[in-house]
C-alpha cells in the first residue's frame, strides 16, 4: 500500500468535502451547494462508494486530493501533505526525500519561536502597544488574530534565545532572522513593529518589519529576505485569514500595505489580502486566482500606485482574470479611508471600475485627447491593452469608445488596432478559443449524459432498443463507445463496480451515473421509461438536424461544382429527411 492508498482507507471523502461544504443525503450520494459557483440548487455531489465527487455547475470533479487541491489552490503534493496530516499518515514511510522538509520543518519551527517572542515583547512594551492600539486603532482581538509583535532594538536578543534552544547560526540566518555584522551575528529586526507573514494554511513563513520610531537613515518597512518558505514573488499577506471570506464573496481585494489589510479586516472586508508592497508579479496574480478571478485592487495614490495598478493590469490580461479598481476619492490609501469614514470603503469595495475603463479616465489625465499629439498618444496607449484583450464583444466595445473619446472614427480606430494585432495574439488567447470549440461538455449535450446515465443504470430503460428506428450518433467518442456498450449488454448494470469494458471512461461513467442517480432515483419504472422515449426523440432531433446541414453543405459544394444531377439528387433526400 503506497501513501495515498494508506490516506485513502483511513480518512472518507465524505469526512474531507465535509469541512468545506454542508453536504445533505440523498440516496446512496450526498448533495450540497456548489463552492465554486453560487447557486441556490445544489448540484455538488459526492459519492462515498465510489471516494468520488462531481460540481455540476462548473464540471468540475475528482476525488478527493482534486478536491483539495481545489478548495486550497495547491498542486498533488500540496494535497498529499495536508491530506497526510489529516490521517495521521507519515510519508518519510514512503520514502519521500526530506532533506529539504526536515529543513523547511526546522525553519517553520524558529519562525514559530519568534513570532511568540515578539508577541511577548509587545506586551511588554508601552510604546509599541500605543502605536498600534492609538496610532492604527487596532483592537486588541485584532492584535491577537494577527499575532503582532515588537522587536526589541537590542543587538541580539533573539538571537541569545532562539540559540539556547538548540538552533543553529546557519538555520537562523536562512529563517532570515539574523545577519552577521562586524559585532558577531545579531537580531535582523530591531526597534520594529512586527507582522508576521504566513502561508495560506496559517503557518509562519517570514515577517514584515515597521520602524517604531522613524528614523531616516533607515527605510521605514522591510521584508524577510527570500528563503525556502518566503518566496516574495508569490506570497500573498493574509491569505489564510482570507480565503474563506474570498470564497464567499466570490472576489478578492488587494491593496499595498501589509498594516492596511488589517484595518480592512477589522472594518469587515475580510476578503482583503496584500502583494509586497507595488512590487505585484504574475505570481501573486496567480497565487489569488486559484480562489478567484474576481480581483479588485486598491493601490495607494501615489505615482507608485498608479504605476503598480498599470502593471497589474498588463498582467492580468494574460490570464483568465477579471481585473477591477477600486476609488478611494480623496484619501491616500485604504488605511486613511477606514479611519475617516468606514461605510465609505464598505461600499468602495463593491463598487470597482472594470480595469480598461479605469485606463480610460488613467491616460485621458496624462495626455489630452483634444489636440492631435494627444489624440496619438491617447490611443498609442489604449491600443496596447485592447490588444491584449481576449474577448471579441470587449474589442468591439472599447474600440468604439476610443473613437467615441478621441473623437476620431471608428474606421480609422480600427484600422489602426488591425495593425500588429494578429503578431501580439497571445498563445493563451490561441488556446482558450481552441479548447472552447473542441468542449464536448457543454450545456447543449447534458442530456447526452443523461440518457446514458439512465442506460446504464436502470438496464429495464433499454427497452427503448426495441424500437428504435434509427442509429444514434452522440457528439463525442467516449458517449458513442459508452452507448455501444449498453446496446450490446442489455442486462447489466453500472452502478458500483465498473465493468472491464468500461475502464477506458470510467471517471466519465462515474460522472453521469452519480448524476443520474440524483435526477432519477425516486422515479418509478414507467416515468423512467417516459424520460428515455423523450431523452431519445431529442437525440433523433438532433441527428437529423445534422444531417440537413451536411446535405445543404453538399448541395452547396454540388452547385459550385456545377454537378446539377448531384444537386437533384441531394435535394431529393433533403426533402424525404424534412417529411420524416
Amino acid at each position: 500500500m503506497d501513501a495515498v492508498e494508506e490516506i485513502k482507507a483511513r480518512l472518507s471523502i465524505e469526512d474531507v468535502v465535509a469541512e468545506y461544504v454542508q453536504l445533505k443525503r440523498s440516496g446512496r450520494n450526498l448533495k450540497g451547494l456548489s463552492p465554486f459557483q453560487a447557486e441556490k440548487t445544489p448540484s455538488f455531489m459526492v459519492s462515498p462508494e465510489k471516494g468520488i465527487w462531481h460540481d455540476f455547475s462548473s464540471n468540475k470533479g475528482g476525488n478527493m486530493f482534486s478536491f483539495v487541491m481545489e478548495m486550497e489552490g495547491v498542486d498533488f503534493r500540496g494535497a498529499l501533505e495536508i491530506l497526510a496530516r489529516k490521517a495521521g499518515v507519515d510519508l518519510e514511510v514512503y520514502g519521500r526525500s526530506r532533506s529539504n522538509s526536515k529543513l523547511k520543518e526546522r525553519i517553520s519551527e524558529v519562525l514559530e519561536l519568534a513570532t511568540r517572542y515578539f508577541q511577548q515583547n509587545l506586551a511588554k512594551n508601552p510604546d509599541s502597544l500605543s502605536y498600534l492600539t492609538a496610532k492604527r486603532n487596532f483592537s486588541r482581538q485584532t492584535i491577537i488574530d494577527f499575532r503582532l509583535g515588537y522587536s526589541p532594538a537590542v543587538y541580539d536578543g533573539l538571537v541569545k534565545l532562539l540559540t539556547k534552544r538548540g538552533f543553529s547560526d546557519d538555520e537562523l540566518i536562512r529563517a532570515g532572522l539574523a545577519v552577521r555584522r562586524r559585532q558577531g551575528l545579531g537580531d535582523m529586526f530591531r526597534g520594529r513593529i512586527m507582522v508576521p507573514l504566513m502561508d495560506q494554511f496559517g503557518g509562519i513563513v517570514g515577517f514584515t518589519a515597521r520602524l517604531l520610531v522613524d528614523d531616516p537613515n533607515a527605510p521605514k518597512y522591510f521584508n524577510t529576505p527570500q528563503t525556502i518558505l518566503y518566496d516574495k514573488g508569490r506570497h500573498v499577506f493574509a491569505l489564510s485569514q482570507a480565503k474563506e471570506a474570498i470564497r464567499t464573496s466570490k472576489y478578492a481585494v488587494v491593496v499595498e500595505g501589509n498594516l492596511d489589510v488589517i484595518s480592512s479586516h477589522q472594518a469587515g472586508v475580510r476578503q482583503c489580502v496584500a502583494t509586497a508592497g507595488t512590487a505585484i508579479t504574475e505570481g501573486h496574480l496567480k497565487t489569488i486566482n486559484k480562489f478567484t478571478s474576481d480581483i479588485r485592487l486598491c493601490f495607494d495614490k501615489d505615482q507608485a500606485g498608479l504605476n503598480a495598478t498599470e502593471r497589474a493590469i498588463e498582467l492580468s490580461q494574460g490570464l483568465e482574470i477579471r481585473l477591477s479598481v477600486i476609488d478611494i476619492k480623496d484619501a491616500k490609501d485604504p488605511d486613511e479611508l477606514i479611519n475617516k469614514d468606514t461605510n465609505a470603503w464598505l461600499e468602495a469595495v463593491t463598487k470597482p471600475i472594470y480595469a480598461m475603463d479605469w485606463l480610460f479616465e488613467r491616460y485621458k489625465n496624462i495626455h489630452n485627447p483634444t489636440s492631435a499629439s494627444g489624440k496619438k498618444n491617447y490611443t498609442d496607449h489604449l491600443m496596447r491593452s485592447i490588444r491584449r484583450l481576449q474577448d471579441s464583444v470587449e474589442v468591439e466595445f472599447y474600440l468604439a469608445k476610443l473613437a467615441e473619446v478621441t473623437d476620431i472614427s471608428l474606421e480609422a480606430i480600427k484600422s489602426k488596432y488591425a495593425q500588429k494585432t494578429e503578431a501580439l495574439k497571445t498563445p493563451a488567447l490561441r488556446k482558450s478559443k481552441a479548447s472552447e470549440s473542441q468542449d464536448p461538455k457543454s450545456d447543449q449535450l447534458a442530456y447526452q449524459d443523461q440518457l446514458l446515465g439512465l442506460l446504464l443504470l436502470y438496464p429495464i430503460t433499454r427497452r427503448i432498443f426495441e424500437t428504435l428506428d434509427f442509429d444514434p450518433v452522440f457528439a463525442t467518442t467516449e458517449r458513442q463507445y459508452v452507448f455501444e456498450f449498453v446496446a450490446n449488454n442489455p442486462h447489466v448494470t453500472v452502478g458500483g463496480e465498473i465493468p472491464e469494458e468500461l475502464q477506458s471512461v470510467k471517471d466519465y461513467v462515474n460522472i453521469i451515473t452519480l448524476r443520474a442517480e440524483e435526477l432519477y432515483q425516486d422515479l418509478d419504472a414507467s416515468a423512467r421509461l417516459i424520460e428515455v422515449n423523450d431523452l431519445v426523440r431529442r437525440l433523433q432531433k438532433d441527428h437529423k438536424k445534422q444531417k440537413q446541414i451536411e446535405i445543404s453543405d453538399a448541395i452547396k459544394e454540388a452547385e459550385d461544382l456545377g454537378d446539377y444531377a448531384r444537386v437533384e439528387e441531394l435535394l431529393s433526400s433533403y426533402n424525404v429527411l424534412i417529411k420524416e
